[in-house]
């Protein structure tokens, strides 16, 4: 009986993880392969504040979203703490995800770094996304994680 339980909570985890991972899969902006952020490196623009590309040769997966870094010490980076480092929305443009629920695509090149958090935006300059979201960042926040936490439920 001991081990009944033992299989069925490990079943349940293991169900539990597998359904996360379609959901991340389901909402993520991801290029054929399941890459994220079109192949542009997570760390390079938190740490090195600047959109890098990645390399294939230094890819992670995560959950069920591939990730490539510039280097080995940023995928090492990205491995000790990858929720630090993932993009928020799920890589979609923040503003449009916020303002209307839509996912566009962004701009990998077109980005903020506000409270140590990564938000991409679809067009460029102070005239794009980002000088929409600049414009109400503090309810476009609350909006965007409301909306984004309730794909996840």
């Amino acid at each position: 009986m001991k081990y009944f339980f033992t299989l069925a909570a490990f079943t349940l985890c293991l169900s539990f993880t597998q359904a996360q991972i379609g959901a991340r899969q389901k909402n993520f902006n991801l290029e054929k392969g399941m890459i994220a952020l079109q192949g542009y490196d997570p760390v390079g623009y938190l740490i090195q504040k600047k959109a890098i590309k990645g390399k294939k040769e230094f890819s992670l997966n995560v959950m069920g979203i591939n990730y490539w870094f510039a280097s080995d010490a940023n995928r090492k980076t990205f491995m000790k703490d990858y929720q630090k480092y993932e993009p928020q929305y799920g890589g979609w443009c923040a503003f449009e995800f916020a303002s209307t629920g839509q996912k566009i695509k962004p701009n990998p090149e077109s980005f903020k770094i506000s409270g140590g958090k990564l938000y991409l935006f679809s067009g460029s300059g102070a005239t794009g996304a980002m000088g929409k979201w600049n414009g109400g960042e503090a309810s476009l926040k609350s909006k965007g994680d409301k909306t984004w936490n309730q794909l996840f439920r």
